[in-house]
């Protein structure tokens, strides 16, 4: 019997390689213990001249621990919406390791309630969560002066 060899164009294929390197030690890590901490630390990583001119979708990835592993930002929107792409969001989740999740999000008009949309986005985002075994702790709408936790309210 005659050996068949069949070759394809496109045999040529990229090696996907996957790394997370942090330079911070695990022990110095922050660990987050409630909202009003998340809010702290994510006041420091966000830019003051924007966080009333656009809105902007970021992510704390967190280590089994509650320590940061990182902060991404997911997007950037208008002045009232911004689009979030559940690929992305999750992509950097894996890529980090990350075991847990906190959502954040501003509000530029300063108005601490979610809309249907947060709440509807935040109940998608939980479920595809789960099937990759990342939990979501909490989903933060801030402003300069205040923040709204959906855990805090009750919505988790």
């Amino acid at each position: 019997m005659e050996k068949l060899t069949i070759m394809f164009p496109w045999q040529q294929v990229a090696e996907v390689q996957i790394s997370y390197k942090n330079p911070v030690s695990p022990s110095k890590r922050p660990k987050l213990t409630c909202s009003k901490e998340v809010y702290s630390l994510l006041l420091t990583f966000w830019n003051p001249d924007r966080i009333e001119y656009t809105e902007e979708f970021k992510v704390l990835l967190l280590n089994t621990g509650n320590r940061v592993l990182g902060i991404y930002q997911v997007s950037a929107g208008g002045n009232d919406a911004t689009p979030v792409d559940s690929k992305i969001l999750f992509t950097a989740a894996l890529k980090a390791n990350a075991s847990a999740l906190i959502l954040v999000h501003n509000h530029p008009s300063g108005n601490m309630v979610p809309s249907e949309a947060d709440i509807n986005l935040t109940k998608k985002l939980v479920q595809a969560a789960k099937l990759l075994d990342i939990r979501i702790l909490d989903h933060l709408i801030i402003s300069a002066e205040s923040f709204y936790s959906f855990k805090d309210a009750g919505i988790f």
